[in-house]
């Protein structure tokens, strides 16, 4: 019989994936948004890439040398903070707002919470919505072709012309360096979801949400090219397929995927519509990655064999 049976601990069933693995195709999805941002933008854009990424390697390595203990930069995580971080960044900021941000996304964010998985929110979200805090001249002001100008819900969100649906899905737009080409990011996205890194859960479920809330309270009612620029423009897609999917800092029960999702689509549109600010999907990710904890008490399935308790 003991030849039969091998008792272990849980879990029984294990993946083939590591974070190494993991994080290495979240950095390749990106090198199509990454090299669109490139072309856009011009070599300033490539410079920031560079300097935010070395930012980021550098304190996980230094910190965690300093701390004595194991150094976890070749899990690539800091690499994709970094990479995540600089496609949030326009490239028109000094130099020095990305070594600050990179440092605050792995320090602060990051490493002081316990490493990867200890991190209650994501590192490049919250070190970006720091640098808008901290910086917002600089983190808000746009150049495209040389020509500074406002973003397209800038321009939709003050009554004037925006740019044309195809122009914004093919991203030849003002913005942050990774936001501007739909076409890229999707491109990258179908790579994640290909791999099975990803799921459609959370990505479609926030889209959705957002859309119907713009539909109900954006005051257009079913107009496509209002509908299409708030889904072209600014970070939702970036937002949606590459940051609020990250492992961590979101719910991993099926519903609280579902629920997590809505409530993102919510307080984005709240944020766009109604807020002083065009633009709203990393206060909105923030935010619900602060409600994850809660979203997963409720959500969490109750064990096969184990009663609810009863309430008196």
């Amino acid at each position: 019989m003991n030849d039969l049976l091998n008792v272990s601990a849980s879990p029984h069933v294990r993946s083939k994936d590591s974070t190494s693995i993991i994080m290495r195709d979240v950095a390749l999805a990106l090198v199509p948004a990454s090299i669109a941002g490139i072309v856009n933008f011009g070599l300033k854009a490539l410079l920031i890439i560079i300097v935010t990424i070395a930012t980021c390697v550098l304190t996980e390595y230094i910190y965690q040398k300093c701390m004595h203990k194991k150094v976890t930069t070749s899990d690539f995580s800091a690499l994709v903070t970094g990479l995540l971080l600089a496609l949030n960044l326009p490239s028109t900021v000094p130099l020095w707002i990305p070594i600050i941000g990179g440092v605050f996304a792995i320090l602060v964010v990051k490493q002081l919470y316990g490493g990867l998985g200890q991190n209650f929110m994501n590192p490049a979200l919250a070190a970006r919505c720091f640098l808008l805090i901290s910086f917002t001249g600089r983190m808000t002001t746009f150049t495209y072709d040389g020509v500074s100008g406002a973003t397209p819900l800038a321009l939709l969100k003050s009554g004037e012309e925006t740019a044309s649906v195809t122009t914004m899905f093919l991203g030849n737009i003002a913005g942050t360096i990774g936001e501007t080409s739909v076409l890229a990011l999707l491109l990258g996205a179908a790579y994640l979801l290909l791999r099975k890194v990803i799921s459609l859960r959370i990505p479609f479920t926030y889209i959705g949400s957002f859309m119907l809330f713009i539909l109900i309270f954006g005051g257009e009612g079913f107009d496509t090219t209002f509908l299409l620029t708030h889904l072209f423009g600014g970070g939702l897609i970036l937002g949606a397929f590459f940051m609020a999917t990250d492992y961590v800092s979101s719910p991993i029960t099926p519903m609280g995927q579902i629920i997590f999702g809505i409530l993102l689509g919510v307080f984005t549109g709240i944020f766009r519509l109604f807020g002083g600010s065009a633009e709203g999907v990393s206060y909105a990710i923030i935010f619900c990655n602060l409600l994850v904890p809660l979203i997963e008490k409720v959500t969490l399935p109750t064990p096969f064999g184990k009663e609810r308790a009863r309430h008196e």
